[in-house]
């Protein structure tokens, strides 16, 4: 497989990882150096590794998992999403008092972005592709897109606050049911 279609494919992975860095951007506790890394790094790591999963895994596995891939993905974006929304419209200051980039949450939204990627190493195990450089290009397209989404959602978190939050958590339910309607449409 030519780079720039790998090019592509990693770029169309990352963009779910990319809007739920929008989201944790505006967080004040996604703000630090540390925070963006280890989101950036865990989100690249996991759509790396997922592929290479995928392409290990084999017919039976990814037949049983393409039944409910798509609901896992909802149900862990509507979760960590609802929280944000419901925190945008109260009083206290984060939707999350556990630090997004860090433990539970972090593992939640690293799987939930990266799920797709599985099936997507599956297919390239289908067409005979070593799977190691489109893993390597895709973890480092999704670790650079999800920096630059944490920068971002920065950015409009000071200017617009606490609706930012509530558009984070909206942006997030949205990608899940996305992911949830692709699946059930197809």
């Amino acid at each position: 497989m030519d780079p720039i279609s790998i090019l592509f494919i990693a770029v169309g992975l990352a963009m779910d990882a990319f809007a739920v860095s929008l989201g944790a951007g505006t967080l004040e506790m996604s703000r630090n150096p540390r925070a963006r890394f280890r989101l950036s790094f865990h989100f690249g790591l996991f759509q790396a590794l997922m592929p290479v999963l995928g392409w290990l895994t084999g017919a039976t596995l990814v037949n049983l998992i393409s039944q409910v891939d798509h609901w896992i993905a909802f149900g862990l974006l509507a979760y960590v999403g609802g929280r944000m929304i419901r925190q945008g419209f109260s009083h206290e200051d984060e939707a999350f008092v556990e630090d997004p980039s860090r433990g539970k949450n972090l593992v939640i939204l690293s799987v939930a972005t990266s799920i797709d990627a599985f099936a997507v190493g599956f297919s390239l195990s289908m067409l005979n592709v070593s799977i190691i450089t489109p893993a390597v290009i895709i973890g480092v397209v999704t670790g650079g897109l999800s920096l630059l989404g944490l920068l971002l959602g920065e950015r409009l978190g000071k200017k617009f606050g606490k609706r930012m939050e509530i558009l984070g958590g909206i942006i997030l339910v949205g990608i899940g049911l996305r992911i949830l309607a692709s699946h059930l449409l197809a």
